[in-house]
């Protein structure tokens, strides 16, 4: 006779990020949920749930990082093979959440491609969404299912406070207009100043000059951003810091794409440390450069994992 009760929380996880996953489970205290996600010989995606979990409130960890299109079809067909098993309750954990910059038309004949991932995430049979730092709050409206949106502001905060001494002046820095909000709300939990970068392209994807606007002279200059690719924007914004008489420039990202020469920028850059968390994997190469340094969001997460079991409030845990 199996000793599982209805409603038991249970934890899965697809091949995007399993260390992280892992972790998870360590923090909620529950063992992994048994799954086989691999690949059949012509390389279609294979998930098998290898345990029961009629009625169980099941949470599936996958972030749609590098490879996009192999991590989402992977999370479809977990939440498929739960859903066709009877699952009481299916959250899909995506700490981070692919296509999310493709998040409403900037040309005629072009997809919104955030949507189209929301419903498929949807339809496959998912009944709620737990992520961190979504590139654009309005993402949350694709979805017809609550969605759970976390910060990793308390864990990169932490950080922060203990790298910079405590007398020192920081200016917390956007690294363009859209990103002001965010900068903002970390600049008050620092009581600090603000500033902008006022980027001037050229072309497309070319950046011609960089102008700081706020005070940065003589001071700890600390850049925000949700994203870091190929770095090319945030190096370029750390040396006109410099330029502007910045004393030391950090930067803050969640979510390290680190995508083509990122990695080899950030090492010759005038950053004194990049700042990014672990919803996305990063390699040995990343991991070793010295002034990238990789936090994590398993505590965050777990707790948040917890509180939606226990039906209990997430937002006080960023008051």
């Amino acid at each position: 006779m199996s000793d599982r009760v209805k409603d038991q929380l249970e934890v899965f996880t697809g091949n995007s990020n399993p260390a992280l996953a892992r972790e998870v489970t360590e923090h909620l205290g529950v063992k992994m949920g048994e799954a086989e996600v691999g690949r059949f010989p012509d390389g279609e995606v294979l998930v098998e749930i290898r345990e029961n979990v009629r009625g169980g409130d099941c949470f599936v960890i996958q972030s749609i990082c590098t490879p996009p299109n192999e991590n989402l079809m992977e999370l479809l067909l977990m939440i498929d093979a739960l859903r066709r098993a009877s699952a009481g309750r299916i959250t899909a954990v995506i700490p981070y959440f692919g296509y999310a910059r493709q998040d409403r038309k900037v040309a005629p004949r072009v997809p919104i491609s955030a949507k189209v991932v929301a419903d498929l995430i949807t339809t496959a049979g998912a009944n709620r969404v737990l992520t961190v730092d979504l590139h654009a709050g309005q993402i949350q409206g694709f979805f017809n299912i609550p969605v759970d949106n976390v910060y990793a502001t308390p864990v990169l905060l932490r950080y922060i406070r203990e790298c910079v001494v405590e007398d020192e002046p920081i200016t917390v820095v956007s690294p363009d207009a859209g990103g002001v909000e965010r900068a903002r709300a970390f600049a008050k939990r620092l009581n600090a100043n603000l500033a902008i970068i006022d980027k001037r392209r050229a072309a497309a994807n070319e950046v011609a000059e960089m102008q700081v606007i706020g005070e940065v002279t003589g001071r700890v200059a600390v850049i925000i951003d949700d994203i870091v690719d190929t770095a090319g924007t945030i190096v370029a914004a750390a040396d006109a810091l410099r330029a502007a008489g910045a004393q030391d420039v950090f930067a803050c990202c969640t979510h390290p794409v680190l995508s083509g020469p990122a990695i080899e920028r950030i090492a010759r850059s005038s950053l004194k440390k990049l700042v990014v968390t672990d919803t996305i994997p990063l390699g040995d190469n990343a991991r070793q450069t010295p002034n990238i340094a990789v936090l994590s969001v398993a505590h965050l997460i777990g707790e948040a994992i917890r509180r939606i079991h226990n039906e209990e409030s997430i937002s006080s845990l960023f008051i």
